[in-house]
């Protein structure tokens, strides 16, 4: 991926954005907020343009926010993790520490705290479907969690000189493997289509079980997401800067 090595000016300045980069519209509609730009999209290529283009105009920091699938057996749907380093096609690319922890202490109060772990976040260029390959990936790298994204702000902000992490709620635990209507109406940009949703369940109806399944789950996730980003804004720990 081409990434610009230019030294970043203002990083340290307190009127700069932190940009969360997440993969799917609503996660995006979660995450923006006072103080915070998002750029989101689920094809790599179209998510490195968007977030060069946010980086350009400046930013205190990069977070990487979303949803992710588990990896590690115990977690269940609804899981924070925060990670504290990303492995994944760029190698192990490190989180800021102060900024992590920050962001770790503001979730480790009330109900959100007994669904918090910090940990390795792994990252693929492909969705990970089936639960023997998230096994598979467990098992090689310690990974609690999957995205497809978190690779990516991360050599950005490498690149850029700005302080990254990552906070994750988990969708679709390890055990589980996703039919195939589950990816079906992701559209390259983040958002999803119906259609053809519709059209892989009448090739094969036997899916709606694991598919209402995944919807179950989600729900879980994105419920977990709005309550981060709540703590997370209140606590003021998506500010960055002096």
């Amino acid at each position: 991926m081409p990434l610009s090595t230019t030294p970043f000016v203002g990083a340290g300045s307190s009127t700069l954005p932190v940009i969360a980069v997440t993969g799917m519209a609503f996660e995006a509609r979660i995450a923006r907020g006072k103080g915070v730009e998002v750029v989101y999209a689920a094809r790599a290529d179209l998510l490195e343009r968007a977030l060069s283009a946010a980086v350009a105009r400046g930013c205190a920091g990069i977070i990487s926010f979303g949803t992710a699938g588990g990896l590690a057996p115990d977690l269940e749907p609804g899981t924070l993790i925060v990670a504290e380093a990303v492995e994944g096609p760029f190698g192990r690319l490190e989180t800021d520490p102060r900024w992590t922890d920050r962001l770790a202490a503001a979730l480790a109060v009330g109900p959100l705290a007994a669904r918090l772990r910090r940990g390795l976040v792994a990252a693929v260029s492909a969705p990970l479907v089936s639960a023997d390959a998230k096994r598979m990936l467990h098992r090689s790298t310690g990974a609690l969690a999957v995205d497809m994204e978190s690779h990516i702000a991360g050599a950005t902000a490498a690149a850029r000189g700005v302080p990254f992490a990552v906070c994750r709620a988990i969708v679709d635990p390890a055990w589980r493997t996703l039919p195939s209507a589950a990816t079906a109406g992701l559209r390259d940009d983040g958002s999803t289509a119906i259609a053809p949703i519709l059209r892989e369940l009448l090739r094969q109806p036997s899916q709606i079980g694991a598919l209402i399944q995944v919807a179950a789950d989600a729900r879980a996730a994105r419920t977990s997401l709005v309550q981060m980003r709540h703590a997370l804004g209140e606590a003021g720990a998506l500010r960055l800067g002096g």
